[in-house]
């Protein structure tokens, strides 16, 4: 992406450019900039480039991070993490709206990430869609914290907040932020119990429960 800089720098505009506002809780990785100057009529101070750089090191740390108070699982197994997961609840995210019968397939990657294909019914169309991303841990592969990437550079936070230790039957994920929030089975169905704990969990770390979309999903038998 080339900026040609003029006269003026507007700080908006280019922040825009760099991160639109529909992208506001992924973060991105690298996002190659050249600044085209001209010499004759421009001119950047060095506050305007610590103002870019200080914007662009803020989305790398904090939007593919983990909400205030809230610990991603540690002792996590991704060798019995990986396979097939069907998703029983979620807080309302646009990626989602239109679809059912959800699930996501987690496969290892040659780079030590995960490759990440998620599906779902579209009610409208009557049809099928996938999306395939990546996914990557954000520090120590037996901590269940990682960052997760469909739309090429930009990243946002896939945190484990609760898992079947035991088994890998059930988990808990958390974005970035408190809007973003699933329950996961491998199971189309859930049981009720479990289900009913994992929701009285997530209201205590501060989650909207009472706004959980519950997915609809085909038993296998």
């Amino acid at each position: 992406m080339i900026l040609e800089i003029g006269t003026y720098l507007d700080i908006v505009s280019l922040t825009r450019r760099l991160l639109p506002i529909s992208y506001k809780n992924l973060a991105f990785t690298s996002l190659p900039v050249t600044f085209k100057i001209n010499p004759s009529h421009a001119k950047i101070t060095c506050n305007i480039m610590k103002y870019i750089i200080l914007l662009i090191f803020t989305f790398l740390t904090a939007c593919a991070g983990i909400p205030e108070g809230i610990h991603p699982v540690s002792n996590f197994d991704v060798n019995q993490y990986i396979g097939v997961w069907y998703e029983i609840a979620r807080l309302d995210n646009r990626f989602e709206r239109g679809l059912n019968q959800i699930s996501a397939e987690y496969r290892l990657r040659d780079d030590g990430g995960l490759t990440v294909i998620n599906s779902g019914y579209n009610i409208e169309s009557g049809k099928r869609e996938y999306a395939e991303g990546k996914a990557y841990f954000t520090g120590n592969p037996d901590v269940g914290s990682l960052k997760v990437s469909f739309f090429g550079p930009f990243y946002g936070g896939y945190h484990i907040i609760e898992l079947d230790r035991e088994n890998y039957s059930y988990v808990m994920i958390a974005g970035s932020d408190r809007d973003y929030l699933w329950i996961l089975s491998r199971t189309p169905k859930l049981d009720e119990i479990v289900l009913n704990s994992l929701i009285a969990k997530a209201k205590t770390l501060g989650f909207k429960t009472d706004q959980l979309i519950f997915s609809e999903q085909i038993p296998t038998n």
